[in-house]
């Protein structure tokens, strides 16, 4: 195929139009890049309702060229508050938060998930991809060595130089490829709901020990935040709207302080969502010739240490700058990104895993300070 801009792919399919995808797809693009990007819902979607980022993120949303508009539609802050359950929460300890970007970045920021996705896409689109939604990647034959052909809703699509499966913890790319690692419960499951900030709500507030295992909230914006209580993963099919936003009442009322606006919220109508925690790694290459997993695809965690959006972010701008520096795609690149990304990947999957656990366990001795804190140094390198 057709090689431009000293790259060493002409044409690319993507899989997903999550974080990961979409940060693919704005630094292949605006490479010279063809770029296909399909996406199978019919519009762009963001479950859940807030998302927070931590520096090493704000660094590849830089890297993209994206930095200023997620700047102006987030809210950035500086260190983590540990309060305790009863009536008046009371502050435990106000941490510092280590740059995980370096010097020029917040330490942090909460967004909402659909500002972060539009902004993406809109990027995407200008950069030059073209995203497809309501399109499902059905199929691939890689019988070449330098091309796959990529079947979409079950009609061939073109031959590409590569394709990137960016679709998800339930990746169809992955399965397709044959890698049979998939994610597995962690034993957490995590109610989350959108309310309005206090004016108290600076940063990320964290609540141990209570009813349920954590409970906590991040804000996001001006006039906005996000609010969660992570529990023992129970069996949630089926609730209904009201049934959730009851449950969050309840298992809420343990806690004062910030809560009581949020539960004010609640008892407005704020919807609740429910999740289970996953884990898993793909211990091994992620690719299988021309086809690549990264993101949720190649490892999930739970976000304990939020970190989960951030390695997918870090998954895609190295794929995209080994792909676009080099000349030709071979044994030597992808070896480049393994040796960069599993390491990296695996050390957050296993403390968000053990920070998890302890949690679960009741471990009061365990150090999760030091736990987060280590993590976190080694993501102010580089990735």
């Amino acid at each position: 195929m057709t090689q431009e801009h000293n790259t060493s792919v002409g044409k690319v399919a993507i899989a997903g139009a999550g974080v990961a995808g979409l940060a693919a797809a704005i630094r292949l693009a605006a490479s010279g890049v063809e770029v296909d990007l399909y996406e199978s819902k019919p519009e762009l979607t963001a479950l859940g309702s807030g998302i927070s980022l931590q520096g090493n993120a704000l660094r590849v949303f830089d890297a993209l060229g994206a930095w200023d508009d997620i700047r102006a539609a987030g809210f950035a802050f500086e260190g983590l508050t540990l309060r305790a359950p009863g009536p008046d929460a009371p502050v435990v300890a106000n941490l510092p938060d280590v740059k995980t970007g370096g010097p020029d970045y917040p330490a942090a920021m909460g967004m909402p998930r659909p500002d972060l996705a539009r902004i993406l896409l809109e990027h995407a689109e200008k950069a030059g991809a073209r995203v497809h939604f309501g399109r499902s990647i059905t199929g691939i034959d890689a019988r070449a060595n330098d091309a796959v052909e990529v079947f979409v809703d079950g009609e061939s699509a073109g031959e590409y130089d590569l394709l990137i499966g960016a679709d998800g913890l339930n990746s169809a790319i992955r399965e397709m490829i044959g890698i049979t690692e998939k994610p597995e419960p962690t034993g957490m499951g995590i109610w989350r709901t959108f309310v309005s900030r206090p004016a108290e709500v600076e940063r990320s507030e964290l609540y141990y020990g209570g009813p349920v295992y954590i409970a906590g909230y991040t804000p996001t914006g001006e006039d906005s935040m996000y609010a969660f209580l992570v529990e023992k993963a129970q069996d949630r099919q089926g609730v209904s709207d009201e049934e959730a936003t009851r449950i969050m009442i309840e298992e809420s009322r343990a806690y004062g302080g910030p809560w009581n606006a949020i539960r004010a919220d609640l008892e407005k109508g704020a919807h609740a969502n429910y999740t289970w925690f996953t884990q898993h790694l793909v211990d091994g290459p992620w690719n299988r010739g021309r086809v690549v997993i990264i993101g949720d695809a190649a490892h999930s965690c739970p976000p304990t240490i939020a970190q989960g959006a951030a390695q997918g972010l870090e998954d895609a701008l190295v794929l995209t700058e080994l792909l676009t520096t080099r000349d030709t795609v071979d044994q030597d690149l992808w070896d480049t990104f393994h040796a960069r990304r599993l390491p990296r990947a695996k050390a957050v999957v296993e403390a968000s895993v053990q920070l998890g656990q302890w949690q679960i366990d009741g471990n009061r001795d365990a150090d999760a300070g030091g736990l987060i804190f280590g993590i976190a140094q080694q993501m102010a390198q580089p990735a």
